[in-house]
């Protein structure tokens, strides 16, 4: 039931609250005239608080009739307060009982807020049991009025020209479709894409540089969808993936077709994308993650590309991932799906295990002729000839395989870490080196390490006093090798060739052909058009000893991103890896991305974790943690479900605490210690779960009985 806005009255400045049956304010029975015909808006209100994720009904001024449609955005008063909403629909009348107050103002007469989107936002925020206002912040891009000036110029009111949702392709392109030719069920998922069919698949890209690169077999998929009349959404991690794609996708589309969504951009750039998807003027949208919402009409495709980056998941509640977006809106509209990458992540292969998409991937000849030869230096033959090279940064495989490099061209060089000395240990027993005030790890300062005080990497708190708290030892050394040591020593072991470094803030796109050492870290390798000679994939085991259950599944895909940059074995490309475990290894020395994630998805499985079943953490203080728990556990067993229930446990020391103390403030009492609970949800009851976590999230926040908790699902950190 939709609710009266003058229902809800604050006590504090900053919360809003609702009391039933706060009666209408007075001036609502004098107000203005109201509209002749649907004189109510159900108006859905930007706010966090989850007891307000829900519709509430104002008035219509005869005023407003023509503007205040459904879509657009309007400010309305709610419990004293100015806020910003969106026009839900428009009734003949409504349910709340009483009067109603009227809308306050119609920002905007741009429906940004589409049907589509509006159930998107609706599946996206039950799936992480968040709140729609949340997810439209996300999907919606700020106003910028001379945007829309500038639209209502040279369209009149707003409105796209008849046709203006198709756009042919360029008569000059290329045939599409050639370098799908080189995998299996590749030309048979551009025909049905071509057909108007809409087949869903998850590809194993094998390079990641030249014609035959993956931004050119997904601009070959878009083309073909284009061509059957139909739009479609393009979503990558970062700025210079989206460079990439975009580049090739301007080979075969007009332009005029391609709308660019990142908020790199800026807000100008980004929200006149957004109105031309929204009129129909482009029909491909391309961008970072909030692109995944792009109101494309007539949607036949969406690709994600490298699923299993972090870049996808939405750092602001709820935390959604783009991939999960794109699934449910492929449900949603019936569109092709297509999840693309060098490796595949458990939740892609869990689809193609269950049937719900169909692998696309290379026969075994091609993948040999296509890839670099991939050495390891902790294997029996290469211990046999350098005994040193188990405990080597750079055994001398991969020291003579820089050298040959750099007769042929540049070597990529792929370090764990950033900075000069990322990490510091205690002398003695190797125990990590930790603030004394936050307990936040401590390093070296300086862009080159020149500082001789440690200091914090949380708070920055110098630490020129440090002693061990395991054996009392005052002495440091570096925990690890950051990516401008490593450059520093490079550039000492291979005097007069040029070293260039990629890391951090300066991250590049690319590097020449030219001979020179390329180092960077894990996710920032620039991409050489010829091709790299050789690569050098150091700190294996440091990626493999990371406390996640997802470390290998991450460390993989980061060696096969960097392998795939690399020119093919025929022209002398070469891969060194220096690393121990056997399964991992295993799958890039087999150039088997497919079967590791097989054999780790059947571990999870019979471990019963995640991607296996759902997981929902819940953290924030001792006592709210308990008590919001029980609360759900309780509502869920009456309705006969019962959940795997872990902890509370302690934040582990390495992460930030939740929610931010002060530094060097110890916690009052056990009530107030940071904790986390795990709820571990099979699929069949993720429906009543996610249903009871919103209903007890909006109870608590109106309630305000105990602090606020942090609530997500399905987060790649939390295990």
């Amino acid at each position: 039931m939709a609710l009266n806005a003058g229902q809800a009255m604050t006590n504090e400045p900053q919360q809003l609250s609702l009391l039933q049956g706060f009666p209408a304010s007075p001036r609502t029975a004098a107000g203005p005239p109201l509209a002749a015909s649907l004189p109510v808006a159900r108006v859905l209100i930007e706010s966090s608080l989850p007891h307000l994720d829900r519709p509430f009904d104002y008035s219509v001024p005869a005023e407003m009739a023509d503007t205040a449609q459904a879509g657009v955005r309007v400010k309305v008063k709610f419990s004293g307060q100015e806020l910003s909403g969106y026009v839900l629909e428009r009734t003949a009348e409504s349910d709340a009982g009483h009067g109603l107050v009227p809308l306050h103002k119609v920002v905007s007469p741009v429906a940004v807020l589409t049907p589509g989107l509006k159930e998107l936002a609706n599946r996206v925020a039950a799936r992480y049991a968040g709140t729609v206002s949340d997810v439209l912040r996300v999907a919606i891009p700020p106003r910028v009025a001379k945007v829309e000036k500038e639209l209502a110029a040279d369209e009149p009111g707003g409105q796209p020209s008849p046709g203006a949702e198709t756009q042919p392709l360029r008569s000059e392109a290329p045939n599409a479709g050639p370098a799908w030719a080189e995998y299996r069920n590749g030309s048979a998922f551009l025909r049905h894409l071509n057909g108007g069919g809409s087949p869903r698949a998850v590809l194993s890209a094998l390079q990641g540089f030249g014609p035959g690169a993956w931004p050119r077999l997904i601009a070959e998929a878009v083309a073909a969808v284009r061509q059957s009349g139909r739009g479609a959404v393009v979503v990558v991690p970062d700025y210079r993936d989206l460079d990439r794609v975009q580049a090739a996708l301007e080979e075969l589309l007009p332009a005029s077709d391609l709308a660019r969504l990142t908020a790199d951009d800026g807000q100008t750039p980004r929200y006149r994308s957004y109105l031309q998807v929204l009129n129909g003027t482009a029909g491909v949208a391309v961008g970072t993650r909030s692109a995944a919402y792009a109101p494309v009409r007539d949607l036949g495709l969406v690709v994600c590309w490298d699923d299993g980056d972090d870049l996808h998941i939405e750092q602001r509640s709820p935390y959604a991932h783009t991939r999960e977006v794109l699934l449910l809106r492929a449900e949603q509209d019936g569109a092709a799906c297509l999840l693309a990458g060098h490796t595949r992540s458990t939740e892609a292969q869990r689809l193609v295990d269950a049937g719900w998409a169909m692998p696309v991937d290379a026969a075994r000849p091609v993948v040999r002729r296509t890839v670099a030869r991939v050495l390891n230096t902790a294997d029996s033959f290469e211990q046999e000839r350098d005994p040193l090279a188990r405990i080597a940064r750079l055994p001398g495989a991969a020291w003579r395989t820089a050298k040959d490099g750099l007769e042929r061209g540049p070597v990529l060089v792929q370090v764990a870490r950033s900075g000069y000395a990322p990490s510091l240990v205690c002398d003695r027993c190797r125990e990590p080196a930790r603030c004394q005030s936050c307990q936040g790890p401590l390093a070296i300062a300086g862009a080159s390490g020149s500082s001789a005080v440690p200091q914090c990497r949380w708070c920055s708190a110098p630490a020129p006093a440090w002693r061990c708290g395991h054996c009392n030892n005052t002495h440091l050394r570096r925990g690890a090798t950051g990516v401008l040591r490593t450059a520093e020593e490079l550039g000492r072991a291979f005097p007069g060739k040029p070293v260039v470094t990629s890391s951090g803030d300066h991250v590049k796109a690319s590097v020449p052909d030219a001979a020179s050492l390329v180092v960077a870290t894990v996710g920032a390798e620039p991409v050489a058009d010829g091709g790299y000679a050789a690569a050098l994939l150091l700190d294996g085991d440091s990626l493999l000893r990371r406390e996640n259950l997802r470390a290998g599944e991450d460390a993989v895909r980061r060696w096969f991103n960097a392998a795939s940059l690399v020119r093919p074995a025929a022209e002398g490309g070469v891969v060194v890896i220096t690393a121990d475990d056997t399964a991992a290894v295993g799958a890039l020395l087999r150039w088997d991305p497919a079967g590791y994630a097989q054999r780790e998805l059947g571990l999870r499985t019979e471990l019963q974790l995640p991607p296996a079943v759902r997981v929902a953490s819940v953290t924030g203080g001792r006592t709210a943690v308990g008590h919001f728990t029980a609360s759900v556990t309780g509502q869920l067993k009456a309705e006969g479900v019962e959940l795997r229930v872990a902890g509370p446990a302690p934040l582990l020391t390495g992460q930030p605490p939740f929610p931010a103390k002060a530094a060097g403030k110890p916690a009052v009492d056990a009530g107030s210690e940071d904790v986390r609970t795990l709820l571990f949800i099979p699929y069949g009851q993720a429906g009543t779960v996610t249903r009871v976590l919103r209903a007890v999230k909006a109870a608590s926040a109106a309630k305000r009985t105990d602090d606020p908790v942090q609530l997500r699902l399905d987060g790649v950190d939390v295990l």
